[in-house]
């Protein structure tokens, strides 16, 4: 589980320039890991659903602040929200918080370092744009001119945070607050899957780019089918009592076609995304496959109508008017 994670930091800076993604995937991959370090350490102490739940809504406020901030893309802090509660709610025996943030932190470093080094050899194989050669062409294809332009003289007439920025990390600390409190208070198991799936509704909204409830309520909307549609795939697999080795083998299959469709069709992603999270709990812990999803639907539903409630309650900066 906790490799998986490392290795969401892959889906960060698609179609940037290699060593602009670079960049942002560095920073990606501090969330993830700050994520599961939290989470692992919420994990060894038994931390109690009270304590998770404002644990959880201070990370998505910071995290939302942090990524508009980095202009991170995939947008908002959805997958640092995962991985804290999901590692705050298993108890693996015999792994402790250290090694945990080791594999998490390992798996991100090796996507990025292979990232980059594919973004190198392709360059090499197929060649930079045409007209150019050499090195200097290399280095615009890679990137590193911005990056060092960006370095010796930076933007100051940039705000620091876009706007909308702060009404934004409000939504998120009322959405997982909110979805937190309410699975916790009507006993569902991992109330952490409610507090995460808040925060997907509010990944459509882009600071800066005003507040649209109808792409809100649509992405809500594939969320919870999505989650439906994965849950029959999960009783599909666990139906027939499949041991650990195919159950590892499983989650491996399924890492590919997630990370393919998560960033370009959420809906269709969440087929897959899933069984591999449902999957990845029964093989930490074993548990009973009727009750964990029954749980895992119910707190979907609470979690989306959490996060759509909060983009409708919290308005934008206000429109500034066009000067003449």
């Amino acid at each position: 589980m906790y490799a998986v994670f490392g290795s969401f930091t892959g889906m960060y800076g698609r179609g940037e320039l290699p060593f602009e993604r670079m960049r942002h995937q560095v920073h990606a991959a501090g969330m993830l890991v700050t994520g599961v370090a939290i989470g692992s350490l919420l994990s060894v102490s038994m931390a109690p659903a009270v304590v998770l739940v404002p644990v959880v809504t201070a990370f998505a406020t910071v995290g939302s602040l942090v990524t508009d901030r980095l202009r991170l893309r995939p947008g908002g802090p959805f997958f640092g929200i995962f991985a804290l509660g999901a590692c705050a709610t298993v108890h693996p025996e015999g792994v402790s918080a250290w090694l945990t943030v080791a594999i998490c932190a390992g798996t991100a470093a090796y996507c990025i370092a292979l990232g980059l080094l594919i973004s190198v050899l392709s360059a090499m194989w197929f060649g930079v744009p045409a007209g150019s050669s050499g090195a200097p062409a290399m280095r615009d294809h890679l990137g590193v001119r911005e990056l060092r332009s960006l370095a010796r003289r930076p933007d100051l007439t940039a705000p620091a945070f876009p706007p909308g920025a702060g009404a934004q990390a409000l939504r998120y600390a009322l959405a997982t607050a909110v979805a937190g409190s309410v699975g916790t208070l009507l006993g569902v198991d991992h109330a952490n899957w409610a507090m995460t799936a808040a925060a997907v509704p509010l990944a459509v909204i882009v600071s800066g780019a005003g507040r649209d409830i109808r792409a809100v309520v649509h992405r809500g909307v594939h969320r919870v089918v999505g989650t439906l549609a994965g849950l029959l795939v999960t009783a599909a697999i666990l139906v027939p009592q499949p041991g650990p080795v195919v159950l590892a083998i499983i989650v491996m299959v399924l890492l590919f076609p997630t990370e393919l469709f998560l960033s370009h069709h959420h809906g269709m992603a969440l087929g897959f995304f899933t069984p591999l999270i449902m999957l990845m709990t029964v093989l930490i812990e074993p548990t009973d496959p009727a009750s964990l999803l029954f749980a895992r639907g119910i707190d979907t539903l609470i979690g989306v109508a959490a996060g759509i409630g909060a983009a409708a309650l919290i308005p934008g900066p206000p429109k500034r008017p066009d000067r003449a």
